[in-house]
């Protein structure tokens, strides 16, 4: 039997840090009886062990799970945004919990139709779509097109002109509302490379061409305000800006797109999908859009917490009166995001997870860079040493999906760990593979 995390005792310390918070990790997770991490049923260490470090584990369960609130939330036709987390193993999961799929490139089409997605299941993004892609999404079927720009209009006029087809589409309007995130994230102020504003009233003439236009079928409208958004206010507003459209359009259709936030360190706190979907719908009637079938496409909030990455501690740098620096091996090649936005994790032992993390360090990973920090103030276990693991929690968005081989590191196995089964869904990479695109 495994004990029951909430129950173990809390020690008081220095700087008052105890265990990792265990609402940041994936929901089957369990302590060991040798104190150690359980994910799936499936031992953390054990795993670093057998699959080497870098190291991706979902939680398989807690994927499936947050599929099924988020059907339940917002019914047929909500779409798992494959950015967050993409590979073939992935849009399967989605296909079988009855999600559709939003992609944002060609090559999201292509792994989602090459995991076997039905085509009218799928979604398909980008602010700028290649005359290819459109052409592909066009032939296979897809079941929504999002059209983002007048140029994206001439595009599908130009493509129709040739083979009649006539995809049904939603137009992407920017609300004005800047939601309370980083900057690189907001999308749906007025100041944005995303859709048509309506305040400018580029909306409201991208919807009188495209009813004119024989090249479409429009069904309906979408807003998608940015990510990492906590407060439920601004779903709220973004609906009630769009709504006066929605109504005149007569159209059965609204997309709010993703970006609920999701908690990453100690003393965060983010809305569940379901209370997500309730706060939406909720705006919906207040906005009398009865009879529009109002839906989402959350990424982040289905898997960012289903997964933690594990890596192995190389080396131990204390510069008296300054830091310590922990470096693993990994780092912003796995996961970019504190680079990029500054975004904060936790970190842990998992072979000693309800342990205390007393010391403060900087954590970085081995690449060539000052800016390769991974956590800037981890708190962590007071043995933490050279040889030993060191994992970060909430790791299952953004780190593969924006993973990259700089200083031509070869990019982490993936897991998916279920009922004390592991199987690998993404192979770790070899040197050999770095090689493989070159011309010889």
């Amino acid at each position: 039997m495994l004990p029951d995390p909430a129950e173990a005792p809390v020690d008081e310390h220095v700087d008052g840090r105890g265990p990792l918070p265990w609402h940041l990790l994936p929901d089957t997770a369990a302590v060991g009886g040798d104190g150690g991490l359980v994910i799936g049923g499936c031992p953390v260490a054990k795993l670093a062990a057998e699959h080497g470090t870098p190291l991706f584990v979902y939680d398989e369960a807690h994927l499936r799970a947050r599929c099924r609130e988020a059907l339940s939330a917002f019914g047929p036709g909500v779409a798992y945004a494959g950015k967050a987390f993409l590979c073939l193993a992935m849009a399967r999961l989605v296909a079988e919990e009855g999600l559709h799929l939003d992609v944002a490139t060609g090559g999201e089409l292509h792994v989602a139709l090459a995991a076997g997605v039905a085509p009218d299941r799928l979604v398909v993004h980008g602010n700028n779509k290649s005359e290819a892609e459109l052409r592909r999404a066009r032939e296979v079927g897809v079941g929504r097109i999002v059209v983002d720009s007048f140029d994206e209009l001439d595009r599908l006029e130009r493509l129709h002109a040739a083979d009649g087809r006539v995809p049904a589409v939603l137009l992407r309007v920017t609300p004005g509302i800047e939601a309370h995130t980083h900057a690189y994230v907001q999308t749906g102020q007025d100041d944005s490379k995303f859709g048509f504003g309506v305040a400018a009233g580029a909306a409201a003439e991208a919807v009188e061409r495209a009813r004119r236009s024989p090249a479409v079928e429009l069904v309906g409208l979408h807003a998608h305000i940015g990510s990492q958004v906590f407060v439920a206010d601004f779903f709220r507003q973004a609906v009630l800006a769009v709504a006066p459209l929605v109504r005149d359009l007569g159209v059965g259709e609204l997309s709010i797109g993703g970006g609920l936030g999701v908690a990453y360190v100690e003393g965060e706190e983010a809305p569940s999908i379901a209370q997500w979907g309730r706060a939406v719908r909720a705006a919906a009637g207040e906005a009398g859009l009865d009879g529009v079938h109002v839906t989402a496409e959350p990424g982040r909030a289905i898997v960012a917490a289903a997964a933690l990455t594990v890596y192995e501690v190389g080396t131990v740098k204390d510069i008296p009166g300054v830091r310590t620096y922990v470096s693993v091996d990994g780092g912003m090649s796995d996961n970019p995001r504190p680079v990029l936005y500054g975004s904060g994790y936790e970190a842990f032992d998992p072979r000693a997870v309800l342990a205390p993390r007393p010391r403060r360090v900087t954590v970085v990973g081995k690449h060539c860079e000052s800016g390769d920090v991974l956590v800037r103030d981890a708190h962590v276990p007071a043995s933490l040493a050279v040889g030993g693991l060191l994992a970060t929690p909430v790791t299952g968005a953004y780190g593969h999906s924006m993973g990259s081989n700089y200083n031509k590191v070869a990019r982490p196995a993936v897991l998916f760990c279920r009922d004390g089964q592991a199987r690998v869904v993404v192979r770790r990479e070899t040197d050999d593979d770095l090689l493989r695109l070159d011309a010889r």
